[in-house]
């Protein structure tokens, strides 16, 4: 069994021998996970930088660990960024949970026109929140060394001012006449893959978005939800990288 992830934010982690593991991550390992001594685990900064270690001693909240080796990741040349329009419900955190798993390399809230949901205010604050921690946990799941940033709330023409600065910039459109599995991937660089609202995006969100660089692409015959997806482009476009090679 592979040993499971915890995320590590202190300086210490690229240098002690000996590291602590509390607060809330300690908790979790010591009375969720029941993680004892001699046991495995890896202690990650989402940067890139993993700790390898065996518990040495288990206390009722946190774990005291020592390390035997450490393995750094470069962040990968191509980044996949996936601007994801504000879904129902929870259908927000399944997309981004997915999406992590498959991984992209950055989410983007994207407030659309024709969005159910609406984030403003102190609720938007706590939307978000709840973003980047599905994206954080999904993160350490995956065992991925590098955890995808998420930001936002964005408009339509801050979206557009992103795409047009991307090396590579997507729309997800049913009507679109060119093939996602046609698009030819830059090499590096940011690749934005716009993912539209259940309601679908608009021709004045379309227009804004290619007069600024971004190709309407789509993915196959049938319609998929929004929470899905981006997963599922972000799939299709990854498969063809020398990270899924």
């Amino acid at each position: 069994m592979t040993a499971p992830v915890f995320g590590y934010a202190g300086a210490d982690l690229a240098t002690a021998d000996r590291l602590v593991l509390d607060g809330p991550e300690g908790r979790h390992a010591a009375t969720v996970r029941r993680l004892r001594a001699g046991e495995r685990l890896d202690l990650a900064d989402g940067a890139g930088l993993v700790a390898h270690g065996v518990v040495e001693v288990a206390h009722k909240d946190r774990l005291e660990v020592l390390i035997d080796a450490r393995t750094t990741s470069p962040a990968p040349a191509l980044q996949l960024v996936a601007a994801q329009a504000l879904p129902k419900g929870d259908r927000g955190e399944l997309a981004v949970e997915l999406m992590t798993e498959v991984g992209v390399d950055g989410v983007v809230a994207w407030a659309a026109e024709r969005c159910v949901t609406r984030w403003s205010g102190e609720r938007a604050g706590k939307a978000l929140e709840r973003w980047r921690a599905t994206a954080r946990e999904a993160a350490k799941q995956s065992r991925r060394p590098w955890w995808p940033p998420v930001e936002g709330p964005v408009s339509t023409g801050e979206l557009a001012e992103r795409a047009g600065r991307a090396a590579l910039a997507l729309v997800l459109h049913e009507g679109a006449g060119e093939p996602l599995a046609g698009v030819a991937l830059p090499e590096a660089g940011e690749v934005l893959l716009v993912v539209g609202p259940e309601g679908g995006v608009t021709e004045a969100e379309l227009e804004a978005l290619t007069a600024a660089g971004a190709r309407a692409v789509r993915m196959g015959p049938t319609v998929m939800r929004t929470s899905t997806a981006g997963a599922a482009a972000a799939a299709a476009l990854l498969a063809r990288t020398p990270r899924w090679g």
